[in-house]
């Protein structure tokens, strides 16, 4: 077993009286660089590019937004793109560009594509200060960014995904309302710089995916799927069913929050709802006008409620998920590693926490704790345990976990996952 990696429940088995596992899964951790946020914090913005290395987006609320660039090799990380001077702007405050929340695509080309998002306004600033987000291209073979001017005013980006094979690519943009957050799904032209807006789906925290036939998939409020046809340039509005019933109400509320990613052959959809605590498998080889779907089990068997917003495919099609448990929990929230694989229930590997304790400081000079330091208390087991997992990537030999307050990278043996998956 690799220095970097311990499973604790292959020494300690059992479960409380609510069924939860005690099991831990430890994982290597890494500190992010503090200078490029103000609050320790990234969003979904985790993902593996074509030359090994992961990147990973950091928020600095009213100052600017970067890409990090993290090589597992020598586990160091570097700053790859500085949105402001990217897009030749010094605004401050709300006017600036706060985050690169979206998860991050990559081309065939080996590409990485993001977009710029609004921060959040402080007292006395109007919304109406911020310009608009950007979809921002980044290069690591030249090393060099680009920017395709701003989507729609006003509006932030939240989802951005390439098809380079047609010159095209596919955003969200989010308006950041509530109760009804006015998500426009938008495609850019990439040899002409001309964006097109397909229509406000009003889908707050909206992923964009594509299926096997090219086409652009993109949720719409109350369990509808927008499907957008590069060839034909028409756009279809489907229904969806779930073990061929109509989608329950938790499904089709206005504060559905849906997580996508597909196959690595693009022809299933896998789904979990941030709060439902279900993974669902969607099939994009559907015909007519409905896309049928099941449910493939509970993340955690024994959970009531749970908040997941990192989950990703990888290029096995097991789907890969962090899973945290806000109510019930001895000691306050807690965070699972869990795992799915077609045929088998989801596998909850464990409780996550750190396998180096000393990877950073949690107090200064003084003895004062760091500020934005907080998601990752000490349990009286004496483990370090990030209860606010927020990105989660799965490599060939890897699965990675980035978690905020402090910013860190999280690393997981892959083999030693699948083996304890595995075990009878």
């Amino acid at each position: 077993m690799r220095w970097w990696f311990i499973v604790a429940g292959m020494a300690v088995i059992g479960a409380d009286l609510r069924g939860q596992s005690s099991r831990w899964v430890l994982g290597r951790a890494t500190k992010l660089p503090s200078e490029y946020t103000n609050q320790e914090s990234t969003y979904f913005s985790l993902v593996e590019g074509r030359n090994g290395k992961l990147y990973i987006g950091a928020a600095k609320y009213g100052e600017n937004a970067y890409l990090l660039e993290y090589d597992p090799k020598t586990d160091t990380t570097v700053m790859v793109v500085d949105a402001m001077r990217t897009i030749g702007s010094t605004a401050r405050g709300f006017a600036a560009q706060a985050k690169f929340h979206t998860r991050g695509n990559v081309g065939e080309s080996g590409k990485i594509y993001h977009g710029t998002k609004q921060g959040y306004p402080e007292a006395g600033e109007s919304r109406d200060s911020y310009p608009g987000g950007y979809v921002i291209v980044y290069d690591p073979a030249t090393q060099t960014a680009e920017h395709f001017g701003i989507a729609k005013p006003k509006h932030g980006i939240i989802s951005v995904m390439p098809d380079e094979s047609r010159g095209l690519i596919y955003l969200s943009t989010c308006s950041d309302d509530r109760p009804i957050d006015h998500t426009h799904f938008m495609v850019l032209a990439t040899k002409t710089r001309q964006y097109t807006d397909l229509g406000d789906m009003e889908h707050m925290y909206a992923f964009i995916v594509l299926d096997h036939r090219g086409r652009a998939l993109h949720p719409i409020r109350g369990g509808t799927i927008a499907r957008y046809d590069p060839e034909r340039r028409q756009l279809q509005r489907l229904s969806t069913k779930v073990d061929d019933q109509d989608l329950p109400p938790s499904l089709r509320h206005d504060a559905v929050i849906w997580n996508w990613e597909t196959s690595p052959d693009r022809r299933t959809l896998w789904g979990i709802e941030l709060a439902t605590n279900q993974l669902y498998e969607f099939d994009l080889t559907s015909e007519g006008d409905t896309i049928r779907g099941w449910s493939r089990g509970r993340l955690l068997g024994w959970a009531k409620a749970t908040d997941c917003r990192a989950m990703c495919v990888d290029a096995e099609g097991d789907v890969w998920a962090t899973v945290t448990v806000q109510q019930g929990v001895k000691e306050g929230p807690a965070s699972h590693l869990v795992s799915y694989r077609r045929g088998r229930p989801p596998f909850d590997h464990g409780r996550v926490g750190v396998a180096n304790p000393n990877f950073t400081t949690f107090t200064d000079a003084s003895g004062k704790p760091k500020p934005w330091h907080h998601t990752m208390p000490k349990t009286s087991d004496g483990i370090l345990s990030p209860w606010q997992p927020l990105g989660i990537a799965a490599t060939r030999d890897s699965v990675y976990v980035v978690t905020i307050a402090p910013l860190t990278l999280l690393r997981f043996d892959r083999g030693e996952l699948v083996q304890q998956r595995n075990r009878p």
